[in-house]
């Protein structure tokens, strides 16, 4: 009911400000019928959207109502009746504020009243979840509150030796080539080209040139690789402790350090040089996205606080200032919302694959959240976080024009990576924290693109 509950919630905040941006609030002035009609004709798109976020709010209240009252009736947790109460207090004036805004000339701080009431609401189910979970799948905490008291594991995996020198130049060759590739982490590239591509659209809409995008992802692309190869570089020795690492080309020496740190230097002064070729801001943002990765992340960060994946989410976040810079020579306020969307998903995203590696981490030093607060505290933090991501890009389609593709993509995809996490709370397998893991992939990509889809069409 609750998780039920949130979705639903989160379904009037997203498509209500969608509503409001297309003006579908204006085919039906009056309220709560629609020009004094309960049914309406559905062949009118705008006024059976407006009709139908009425019927949908109608849902959504009896829904949060029945969770309420059960919370009350159940032995529920006191902090979950709280915020159930008080996201049910809340709901008659979220629906005093859209009827006010239905009948008259709403203003924008009306509107903006509506939606943080809105969000409110959701964040209040959103804990009432997490306070539900704790108790129900909570797990004897494994992890150590010091990070300097993690366990070491019994037996450090011994690296793998490097794969037989093949015969032949060109087979030398390929080998040598995968190697370099393989210390750019290719798969870190299409997701951040991605948030690079939705900043973009974001700023330029149809009239984004080609020219930019190719000169941006260029120069993306390689700030990515050159981030990547320092970072092979400076955790080699950690790398071959740990099994999930211990085949990367400069743990296993198929790329000489020297060679490593010559090819990172070269990819930089690349990808300065295509930036530099769409703006000195773009190139100022991608200077600093390689050395927060490489130095702050990489040095300071992993293995040194238990934060290093909430404040290390800020590097994911950087390529949608860059793109947006890109375009308009500053950092506009839809580049700002979609960063902290990345911001957020970051933790959420990667907690799950913590989970899953956790021994791994432990048997490398690295302080992550599973290894120092224990695993169910990790699994009550992705909830969470996946909550303020939903919150984000709710405010990110209320601070642009997105559409319907947009809404529905958020609305599906966050339904579905809501599900694993809470089947994640109940498995508590390796299995569960994978599936929610790419769910958590599936749920950005289709959000990006979404976003370039609906900019690039209006």
């Amino acid at each position: 009911m609750l998780a039920g509950t949130a979705i639903g919630v989160y379904l009037l905040v997203v498509v209500g400000a969608t509503t409001a941006l297309t003006d579908a609030a204006a085919a039906c002035p009056t309220w709560p019928a629609c020009n004094g009609q309960w049914l309406v004709p559905l062949d009118r798109p705008k006024l059976a959207v407006a009709w139908g976020h009425r019927v949908a709010a109608l849902g959504v209240g009896l829904a949060l109502a029945a969770t309420t009252v059960l919370a009350w009736l159940g032995d529920t947790d006191r902090r979950v009746r709280g915020a159930l109460s008080a996201s049910a207090l809340l709901y008659p004036v979220q629906v005093g504020l859209g009827a006010f805004a239905a009948t008259t000339a709403s203003v924008a701080l009306l509107s903006a009243v509506h939606l943080v009431v809105g969000m409110a609401i959701f964040g209040g189910v959103v804990l009432a979840l997490a306070w539900t979970l704790e108790p129900e799948t909570f797990d004897e905490p494994t992890g150590v509150e010091d990070p300097e008291e993690m366990p070491d594991a019994e037996e450090s995996p011994a690296a793998p030796n490097p794969a037989a020198r093949p015969d032949g130049v060109l087979a030398r060759a390929k080998r040598t080539g995968f190697a370099y590739f393989r210390l750019m982490k290719p798969r870190l590239m299409w997701l951040l080209c991605l948030v690079a591509s939705a900043a973009m659209a974001l700023a330029a809409g149809p009239a984004l040139g080609v020219d930019t995008v190719v000169a941006t992802l260029t120069g993306g692309v390689l700030s990515i690789g050159a981030s990547g190869t320092f970072n092979h570089v400076l955790e080699r020795d950690v790398d071959r402790k740990m099994n999930r690492t211990a085949d990367r080309p400069a743990a296993t020496d198929q790329i000489p350090v020297r060679n490593a740190v010559a090819f990172g230097v070269l990819l930089v002064a690349l990808s300065l040089v295509a930036f530099l070729s769409v703006n000195v801001l773009a190139a100022a943002l991608g200077m600093f996205a390689i050395l927060f990765y490489s130095v702050i992340y990489t040095l300071l960060l992993k293995p040194n606080t238990v934060q290093n994946t909430v404040i290390g989410g800020f590097a994911g976040a950087l390529p949608a200032l860059i793109g947006g810079a890109a375009v308009t020579g500053e950092i506009g306020l839809p580049a700002l919302v979609l960063a902290g969307v990345i911001f957020l998903w970051t933790p959420a995203h990667f907690y799950n694959l913590a989970l899953a590696y956790k021994d791994d981490y432990a048997r490398g030093g690295f302080p992550m959240m599973p290894v120092v607060r224990g695993e169910a505290v990790t699994r009550k933090h992705i909830l969470l976080y996946l909550g303020a991501t939903l919150l984000s890009a709710g405010l990110l389609s209320a601070v642009t024009t997105l559409g319907w593709l947009y809404a529905a993509t958020s609305v599906t995809f966050g339904a579905v990576f809501l599900w694993t996490v809470v089947r994640l709370h109940y498995e508590q397998t390796e299995a569960a924290a994978f599936r929610s893991f790419h769910a958590s992939n599936a749920y950005l990509g289709a959000l990006l693109l979404a976003v370039v889809a609906d900019a690039l069409a209006f």
